[in-house]
């Protein structure tokens, strides 16, 4: 007799379904540390090294380039760490003077650059799983064993990991992944804002995935973070029976008794932009400018940005388009912006403060986007990341309004944004809360670590307190405040936002039509005392409960 067994963990993408278990492969094992033979032509030997670094940094690019959004920037900075000479020279060296295999030199050489960025800890520590990855599809392509990644048992599948590696993450298959169990990970983690692109429920932290084999049977719930070994029929059948829902926005975004709350889109690229037209999105209330800009050692020309914003505004006449200013540092190191010896990089040189030291290069977009909007029907508006400061706010819209940009924003990340809405937005024409952000900022957690997942939610009481402030700010000036963080993407979360006075909400556009069906359930009135009881909760688990049980449409739907 089998034995139901409940694991628990972070739902971090909403649904529910059943299947048999297929766990990432092993990792490979380390090369054998027997030198090359006598006699053998050391630098031809490394020069296979550049042949397989380079080999597997184009075919990343290629990923890249049929990728949309998120995913697409994962492979481009994935594929930028295969380009990095550190890796490549650290091996090269020793091949030529240890006689090493090149197998084993980059192996080696891998080690040491990762116990370099674990050493700086923070954003830097973050990319040694990166490294692991790049190191992994380089030895394969050295020993012609199989890459890394994703396994195909040729039926759909629930996948189990003690962790994704970027890449990988980005490269699954909604037809074939039902859902995702990770051991590692956060609530806003790349393998949890992918995983809700795509519209695969998932569940990472979830300690002890080992119990879980190739072959059971198991039930994910993503919206309340369990995973059920063997579970009994009529689980099953009840996660089999999904209620058709729309696939797209067939309507503005409103409350049952006709707030409007706009329900716009997160896009990355013109593809993405779209995607997102096509799932009926209001508009774009996040264009990510870094498309341009990832796996570049120079920043692109005015004319090249010009022609791309042109593609993304062409998919939406009339309607509103928020771009987002480049958003260097932290995870997307950009050589012309950025250094690559910050101590801590998520508190460094990163957003808008890269423009300190490179004004040009936010001159030159600013240039690109006026001109771009200017031969468009869409509505464009322009916002600055990481902005901290009123004068920051101040001289932000200063320089919009030079370059012919009437409407700028700012986007609020750091809590002392929060705190100071008001102020700043007696300058800026409107705020966007980045969640992701000032979830990790207000809580002191890394979004990457398993360990701090549960405070790396903007469930958190705290997070939501910011949030209200910066609503409170919008009130105050009479600007406009949305969401555009992956806050905005969860259905039971968006009445909350709603209640503490957020306007629009912008999220990936797989998320549009869960969101419309739950706020047209509910009054702005019931949103205010839905705020209230997230906000009176001891901590987010608690306040998530109560929300949630106090929203049935959301069992209703299959979320």
């Amino acid at each position: 007799m089998t034995t139901t067994v409940v694991l628990r963990g972070v739902g971090v993408s909403p649904g529910r379904r059943a299947g048999v278990v297929a766990r990432m492969p092993d990792p490979l094992p380390a090369p054998s540390t027997e030198p090359l033979p006598p006699g053998t032509d050391l630098p031809a030997a490394a020069d296979r090294v550049d042949a397989a670094a380079t080999l597997v940094h184009d075919t990343l690019v290629a990923a890249a380039a049929t990728a949309r959004g998120e995913a697409a920037d994962v492979l481009a900075v994935t594929a930028e760490m295969a380009a990095d000479p550190t890796l490549v020279d650290e091996a090269r060296r020793r091949v030529l003077e240890t006689s090493a295999t090149p197998q084993r030199a980059v192996w080696d050489a891998a080690a040491v650059v990762v116990d370099g960025l674990l050493a700086l800890g923070g954003m830097f520590a973050e990319r040694a799983g990166d490294v692991r990855d790049v190191r992994d599809r380089v030895v394969a392509t050295l020993t012609g064993a199989p890459l890394p990644g994703v396994p195909d048992p040729g039926t759909p599948f629930v996948l189990v990991a003690r962790d994704l590696a970027p890449a990988d993450t980005a490269r699954l298959d909604p037809d074939a992944v039902l859902a995702l169990v990770t051991e590692g990970g956060g609530p806003t983690s790349h393998t949890a804002i992918l995983a809700r692109a795509l519209g695969i429920p998932a569940v990472v932290a979830v300690p002890g995935v080992d119990a879980l084999r190739d072959g059971d049977a198991v039930l994910v719930d993503g919206s309340v973070g369990e995973v059920v070994r063997d579970p009994d029929a009529d689980a099953v059948a009840r996660a089999g029976r999904r209620p058709a829902r729309p696939t797209r926005l067939t309507a503005p975004g409103a409350t049952a008794d006709g707030l409007p709350v706009a329900l716009l889109a997160n896009v990355a690229d013109p593809a993405g932009a779209h995607v997102a037209a096509a799932a009926g999105a209001e508009g774009v209330g996040l264009l990510r400018t870094e498309f341009r800009f990832l796996g570049r050692t120079v920043a692109p020309g005015v004319e090249e940005q010009v022609d791309a914003y042109r593609q993304v505004l062409a998919a939406f006449p009339g309607r509103k388009v928020v771009v987002r200013t480049l958003d260097a540092g932290a995870d997307k190191p950009l050589p012309f912006v950025t250094a690559r010896d910050e101590p801590n990089p998520a508190l460094g040189v990163r957003g808008l403060r890269t423009s300190w030291e490179h004004p040009q290069v936010l001159d030159d977009q600013l240039v690109a986007i006026a001109r771009a909007a200017a031969s468009s029907d869409a509505d464009v508006h322009v916002m600055a990341p990481m902005v901290a400061t009123v004068d920051e706010a101040r001289d932000f819209v200063d320089r919009c309004a030079v370059h012919g940009l009437p409407v700028a924003g700012v986007m609020v990340e750091v809590p002392s944004a929060a705190l100071r809405a008001g102020r700043l937005l007696a300058h800026a024409h409107f705020a966007s809360i980045g969640t992701n952000d000032l979830t990790q900022y207000a809580m002191a957690a890394d979004r990457e670590l398993a360990g701090l997942a549960r405070l790396s939610t903007s469930w958190q009481p705290a997070v939501l307190d910011l949030v209200a402030a910066t609503c409170a700010g919008g009130r105050e000036r009479g600007r406009p405040v949305g969401v555009c963080g992956e806050a905005a993407a969860d259905p039971a979360l968006a009445p909350v936002l709603v209640g503490l006075g957020v306007t629009s909400l912008s999220m990936t556009p797989r998320a549009l039509p869960d969101v419309a069906a739950v706020l047209s359930t509910v009054t702005a009135q019931r949103c205010r005392e839905l705020a209230d009881v997230a906000l009176d909760a001891d901590g987010a688990d608690e306040a998530r409960a109560a929300v949630r049980a106090a929203l049935p449409v959301l069992a209703d739907l299959g979320l």
